[in-house]
């Protein structure tokens, strides 16, 4: 019978734990991400958007401000949807559906007194980097507890 350390059961426990956390995250990294978010862009900046989606996938982006600049390049050539610089007032909806697989690029430049918002609706495809990293996040979990578990061998006199 082994009997385990106080460090080989801490390790253990941490170990597991770091490997369900990651997991869990691999869980969410996987497949289609849709993101609902908000963001405020104050008068004379600008931001810009790289949206990777997967063909049929609706986005939606609700603009509110006093005036502001937009360029949107969708992919799926002619079959996209392409705005070139357009100056909007007050609020705009973009409403537009991946023709396609691939980037969608947006510039929008906020060109009045007050603040911006803007609120995204977008369905995103996965991010590899994420994916690998979760993978990172188990493999650590799985160390911690081969380390710990070496703990609960019994060790040679003089060690």
């Amino acid at each position: 019978m082994v009997v385990w350390s106080r460090f080989t059961i801490i390790g253990v426990i941490v170990g597991s734990a770091i490997i369900g956390i990651g997991a869990a995250s691999l869980i969410l990294h996987l497949g289609v991400i849709t993101v609902d978010e908000e963001y405020t862009v104050f008068s004379g900046e600008s931001v810009s958007y790289l949206i990777p989606a997967p063909e049929g996938s609706n986005q939606i982006m609700n603009i509110t401000g006093d005036r502001f600049n937009v360029t949107l390049a969708s992919p799926g050539g002619d079959d996209g949807l392409q705005i070139p610089n357009t100056e909007y007032h007050k609020e705009t909806v973009l409403s537009w559906t991946h023709q396609e697989s691939g980037d969608t690029t947006i510039h929008i430049k906020n060109t009045g007194g007050g603040e911006l918002l803007i609120q995204p609706h977008i369905i995103r495809s996965a991010d590899p980097l994420w994916i690998a990293f979760d993978f990172m996040v188990i493999i650590s979990g799985i160390i911690i507890i081969g380390f710990s578990l070496g703990f609960a061998t019994r060790r040679p006199k003089g060690f």
